[in-house]
């Protein structure tokens, strides 16, 4: 197999989307659209992969700072594709150079494979297409035997060459030993007064350089990204494939239409996900997973048989096999469920680990906790775990009943079995097995009058 150079052209400003941020760093499923081209790029195990960056460089950089197969190429002046392609020639070597873009997020691996087979032997490969209206794209000019002749830019078309359907995505596959050569041979005389990628083709046809194309199975795989209508119509289209893959490996979706995936969700069988429900990072689900509307789920992992009702938001937590969670639950980062676990309504769940079988279902804030298998959680109870400056834990051990109104002012245990009063405060560590209660005692004044509003 040919060895492969992938160069990524990233140096544009992007006016269009209005935003200080540079255009390669706008984000689809969650991921900047440069890391789209770079993750299909690495599919194809190229033996370099260069970036060339240029508006916003120390962010893009920065964006991919760690990745140690980048190399990186520095156009300080945007002179065109061709001019790009000359700030990253001196890194390349092997057989194929294949020029991508990096606000062209959604090509595939498979059209990507296709073309560079195609420029096998030293040919130049082009992935066309070929549209209802071509407008805004270079045209495919061919000779009487459909032999490939030139690209002409939309600014430089004649009557006749607007006329042609089949466009130019810009992807090309180029040999890298003529690259150097006919890099310099390009010229800038043209409408945009820049140094076209796109007359690398004639200068091909021009040394009898066979030229391949190859059309893409989808229009959508070399749509770039211009502005936020685009990047809006773009993610559609991608969480569309994602959800029929879902479907397709037998989850069940309420609505395909209504579910965003910006990561990767796996899953086992029989699994269930309701509408409007966002998944971020590395999600899991186990067998028989129920998920209900409008939940957001981000790095976490669900075993077997759990039902979230609507309206959760959990990131960075486990949840144990056929444990209950919500409707409007909140899990936190660090917080860890065993199996058969209840959290309720309105409650949330931080840095704790909750052992099987217990039960927190109204109105409560579990933070920096452990507790034991059996519990059983009060409405309206909070772990009072920090004192403005540090953070301690509670302690609940296995069996234990917390009335309802509660506070646990951390560091405090309650012993196994223990049960605390209704609207106790409790300081100072339960024993175990007993009843503590921990409020003033109530009283009546019998001499006092409700206050009245002072007329004046």
């Amino acid at each position: 197999m040919s060895a492969v150079n992938v160069v990524i052209l990233a140096a544009g400003q992007g006016k269009r989307m209005y935003s200080k941020c540079p255009k390669v760093l706008h984000r689809l499923a969650g991921k900047p659209l440069l890391g789209h081209v770079l993750d299909t790029a690495r599919q194809l195990d190229p033996s370099r992969l260069v970036v060339v960056y240029g508006h916003g460089g120390d962010q893009v950089q920065a964006a991919f700072a760690g990745q140690e197969d980048l190399g990186w190429a520095h156009q300080a002046q945007q002179l065109g594709t061709g001019h790009a392609l000359q700030q990253a020639v001196s890194q390349l070597e092997g057989d194929v150079t294949l020029m991508l873009y990096g606000d062209v997020p959604l090509t595939r691996r498979s059209t990507l494979r296709a073309l560079l087979d195609a420029s096998h032997g030293g040919a130049l490969g082009i992935l066309t297409d070929v549209l209802e209206d071509a407008s805004g794209y270079g045209r495919i000019v061919r000779d009487a035997a459909g032999n490939v002749l030139r690209i002409v830019e939309q600014k430089d078309c004649t009557q006749d060459e607007a006329a042609i359907r089949e466009m130019n995505t810009g992807i090309l596959a180029l040999p890298t030993a003529r690259l150097a050569g006919w890099l310099a041979e390009l010229k800038n005389d043209n409408a945009q007064g820049e140094y076209y990628a796109t007359d690398l083709i004639a200068l091909a046809a021009r040394d009898g350089v066979r030229i391949a194309t190859v059309h893409p199975d989808h229009h959508w795989e070399a749509e770039g990204i211009n502005n936020k209508l685009q990047l809006a119509t773009l993610e559609r289209i991608h969480q569309g494939e994602v959800a029929r893959a879902l479907l397709t490996a037998g989850v069940g979706l309420a609505d395909p239409a209504r579910i965003d995936v910006r990561g990767t969700l796996k899953h086992g069988q029989d699994c269930l996900i309701d509408v409007n429900c966002v998944f971020e990072g590395e999600v899991v689900l186990g067998n028989d997973v129920e998920i209900g509307a409008n939940c957001v789920l981000k790095n976490v992992k669900i075993a077997d048989g759990v039902v979230i009702h609507p309206y959760c938001h959990l990131e960075d937590a486990e949840i144990g096999a056929n444990s209950l969670i919500g409707p409007y639950a909140r899990l936190r980062p660090g917080a860890e469920l065993a199996a058969d676990v209840h959290i309720g309504n309105f409650v949330e769940v931080k840095k704790s680990t909750i052992g099987s079988g217990s039960k927190v279902n109204h109105l409560s804030y579990i933070g920096d906790t452990s507790m034991g298998a059996g519990v059983n959680v009060g409405a309206g109870t909070i772990t009072a775990n920090y004192d403005g400056v540090n953070k301690f834990r509670t302690t609940i051990e296995d069996g234990a009943r917390i009335g309802s109104n509660n506070v646990l002012v951390a560091p405090v245990t309650i012993g196994a079995e223990a049960t605390t009063g209704a609207g106790s405060v409790i300081g100072k560590d339960a024993p175990a097995g007993k009843l503590t209660v921990a409020r003033a005692r109530q009283v009546t004044l019998d001499g006092w009058q409700r206050p009245v509003k002072i007329k004046k």
